[in-house]
Formats: structure tokens, sequence, C-alpha cells
């Protein structure tokens, strides 16, 4: 059930992504802030396709902001701060247009709604602290949301299926009327993997709101 058209009715909850699928994400930003300070290879440790194990074990709560920021100082010029080290980290998360806020806030009232994030205590930190001060009503857009769930909560991440069965299992979801969107293609495999009906939205073609139009959901 890959990119197969499907109306709202005939489905009983939709899980997003967040960031790429609602939260602007620029890759190329900490390639370039790690060279400024004396990392020239960051590109390689971490991109969108794949990532060290150091990212993986941060994005499942197996690694603490200490250990992991210790990790990319060694990779650092000597002398390079935690602060600096921090904003290169997170310059990845550039920011979400309120109207798409408002599109998710929308999509809410239609249906069960869920997020799903690959990400870590830093990130999540930053963006949520973010979108309370950017957003009109922050609170809206959060609450359009039964739950969100971080993998460094959950402890497992995308693309692996069990990972989409788990949080069908915890809401009582049914797999087959479950729609998954990610930016991700092999996020977007594993949920098919899983049963469910996954969607990829290709962000060089289209944005949140071109899909959900594309796909009919327009109200």
């Amino acid at each position: 059930m890959l990119n197969q058209p499907v109306s709202l009715d005939d489905l009983d909850a939709v899980i997003l992504d967040f960031g790429g699928v609602l939260y602007d994400i620029d890759y190329d930003a900490p390639p370039k802030a790690f060279a400024a300070l004396g990392d020239s290879d960051f590109a390689s440790l971490y991109h969108q396709a794949a990532q060290s194990t150091w990212f993986d074990d941060l994005e499942t709560g197996q690694l603490d902001r200490e250990t992991f920021y210790g990790h990319l100082a060694k990779r650092c010029h000597p002398g390079t701060t935690t602060d600096q080290i921090h904003q290169a980290w997170c310059c990845i998360l550039t920011g979400m247009p309120p109207e798409r806020a408002a599109l998710v806030t929308a999509l809410g009232t239609r249906t069960r709604l869920f997020l799903l994030s690959n990400t870590n205590a830093i990130h999540a930190a930053v963006f949520e602290a973010d979108l309370q001060a950017s957003l009109p009503d922050a609170s809206a857009f959060w609450g359009s949301f039964e739950q969100a769930h971080y993998s460094h909560d959950l402890g497992i991440k995308k693309p692996h299926p069990e990972t989409f069965l788990a949080v069908c299992e915890r809401h009582g979801l049914a797999p087959g009327r479950t729609l998954f969107l990610d930016d991700s293609i092999q996020h977007v495999e594993g949920a098919d993997k899983a049963g469910l009906h996954a969607h990829h939205l290709d962000l060089s073609r289209e944005d949140f709101g071109g899909w959900m139009s594309r796909m009919g959901w327009s109200f």
C-alpha cells in the first residue's frame, strides 16, 4: 500500500513524521557548521539516508547529551566550546510556517492524528521552544495530536517495522486503516512492511500542503 490514494473515510488514523514533513530541516547546515569547527567529515557520519551508531544511540535514548557532545568535541579544533557544538548540531532545525501548523490543526479535527519522529532530546527541546515562540497558537498545534512519539522516548526508531507496529498497538490502531507520511523513503518502506498505508513526501516536488491537496484532503 505504498503511495496509494486513500480517503480519510477509509482511515482510522494518520501518523505524521515531524522533521521534513512538518518542521523544515536543513541537512547541509551541520556539515558546514562543523567544518568551521574543524570537523570536515561530519557529513559522512550524519545525513538523511543513514548515520553512525552515535546518532542512532542518541535517537533511541541510549546516549546522553554530555557523552554525545564529547564525541563531537574530539573531532573539532582544541578549545571548541560545548555551546559552539550545540549551535552547530541544532542549526539543522529551521522552523515551521504557521500555515502548515494550521493545516495540521485542521487535519486533527477530521481523524485521529499522531506524530512519529526519529529525534533526540536535544533537538526536541529546541524545536518545541521554537514552536512555542513562533506559532500563533502552539497549544492548538500540539493539541491536534493524540500523542507525539519521539524515538528517544520509545527506545526504537524508524524504519524498523516494529516501531510502527508498537505505535499502532499502543493506540489500538489497525495498520491497514492507518496512514503514515514521511519524507525519508526508507521510513516509508518500513511502514509499508508493517502493513500501513505508507506515503512518501518528495520535498523536491511538493510540501505537506501540496500533498494534502493532491490527496483531496482540503477542508
